[in-house]
């Protein structure tokens, strides 16, 4: 007769009721302590920051592309030929006017110089003793006006001569930074088109050109841009810094270029410790007069979109509201908002890219630590429900494990 291995229904009742009694209290405790941290109370307040609006002036400017260029470039030529037998300084340092830089060929000069010499000494002794001959009548005058003519002559080659020899010493015109030797030591040197030897950079002050179009110069003060109109002028560099020194304007056309639409200007700037050179592309600020009554956004706050630009606030409630704004240009890394803000506008600078119209959020200052995920009190129990021990167990954990003894027992 076959055993009956299974327990009466009334025996297994009473050992089954604890162990299901006590795996519902631990998964109960599980979803308590594994609920998300980041929305307390069923809140979903996301933390962001936040700039309040406060209104300001700022100056009234306008950023163009410039290029420096030398107060003076002077190209360093020869001006007689021969082969090159020295070059006298050292290519990008400092020379002064006068100073040797190349040295041509000097022989056949030399001996031009001494033929001169001779032939002018010659005359001139020639046109001495025609003097003596004219006071007693022994010549005619015209002889005497040849031997003058001719000597005026020979010396007048003789200058010649000595310049040519003095010009195989090719010397700096001008006080600056020199360049690269165009032709090197042994080159025939030729004058003309090809004479070229290097330049001389005159650095302080340095110049920076530019030109604005119409539509830029619309934006100034009086639609146009005038020597009165310009207050200031600044030059930001390539890595966005502003150049310690102003400078001002030293040339301002007095007509638009018909070709490309644009008015040409010139801006000069001192350059005592070189930290400008010549060639280099950077921004020039023309200041003209403040704005007033506007507001300062970061960049990375504006959201630029098909129907236009946008920002992020936080209203009364704690909730996002998008708000169309009207910009004008940028003052350093903020954009300049002439319109749709006003005084205490709470502008969302972080987190725009997971924000929803109407969302809540949890505004705090920027650099400020974020306060609890969506800002409100917590309810009753739930901060006792939430708040982790000592040793990181959840308290509701804790019942669980008391409990689950407790029914065995009694079986």
């Amino acid at each position: 007769m076959p055993v009956d291995t299974q327990l009466p229904r009334q025996i297994a009742q009473p050992l089954l009721l604890p162990l299901l009694v006590s795996a519902a209290l631990a998964l109960g405790a599980c979803s308590k302590s594994e609920a998300p941290q980041g929305k307390p109370g069923g809140m979903g307040a996301m933390p962001v920051s936040v700039l309040e609006m406060q209104p300001r002036s700022v100056p009234n400017a306008l950023e163009v592309v410039a290029q420096t260029e030398g107060a003076k470039e002077a190209e360093v030529r020869a001006r007689v030929g021969g082969i090159l037998v020295k070059q006298l300084y050292q290519e990008g340092q400092m020379v002064k006017a006068g100073q040797p830089l190349f040295q041509i060929d000097r022989s056949t000069y030399e001996i031009a110089h001494a033929e001169a010499k001779s032939k002018a000494d010659q005359t001139e002794r020639e046109m001495a003793r025609m003097k003596k001959l004219i006071e007693s009548q022994a010549i005619s005058r015209k002889e005497y006006d040849d031997a003058v003519s001719a000597n005026e002559l020979a010396q007048a080659a003789l200058r010649q001569a000595q310049l040519n020899l003095s010009w195989t010493t090719v010397t700096a015109p001008v006080d600056g930074v020199s360049g690269r030797a165009a032709k090197s030591v042994g080159n025939l040197i030729t004058v003309g088109t090809d004479s070229l030897l290097t330049s001389v950079y005159q650095n302080d002050p340095m110049w920076v050109r530019f030109s604005i179009s119409e539509s830029e110069a619309a934006k100034l003060p009086g639609g146009r841009l005038t020597a009165k109109t310009v207050t200031g002028v600044e030059l930001v560099q390539q890595d966005g810094s502003t150049y310690p020194v102003s400078g001002k304007l030293n040339f301002l056309a007095s007509s638009i270029d018909t070709t490309l639409g644009t008015q040409q200007l010139r801006a000069e700037f001192a350059n005592q410790d070189g930290r400008l050179l010549p060639g280099q592309f950077v921004r020039v600020r023309l200041l003209a007069g403040d704005k007033k009554d506007v507001f300062l956004v970061p960049q990375s706050a504006v959201l630029q979109t098909e129907q236009g630009n946008l920002v992020m606030t936080a209203d009364a409630e704690n909730k996002v509201a998008p708000r169309p704004i009207q910009t004008g240009d940028w003052f350093g890394k903020d954009w300049v908002v002439l319109g749709g803000l006003k005084a205490g506008d709470k502008v969302i600078v972080d987190n725009l890219m997971k924000l929803k119209p109407g969302a809540p959020v949890a505004p705090h200052a920027p650099g400020e630590k974020p306060g609890a995920p969506g800002g409100a009190p917590a309810k009753d129990g739930a901060a006792a429900a939430t708040a982790p021990t000592k040793e990181g167990t959840p308290p509701a954990a804790a019942p669980a494990k008391e409990a689950a003894p407790a029914p065995a027992k009694q079986g």
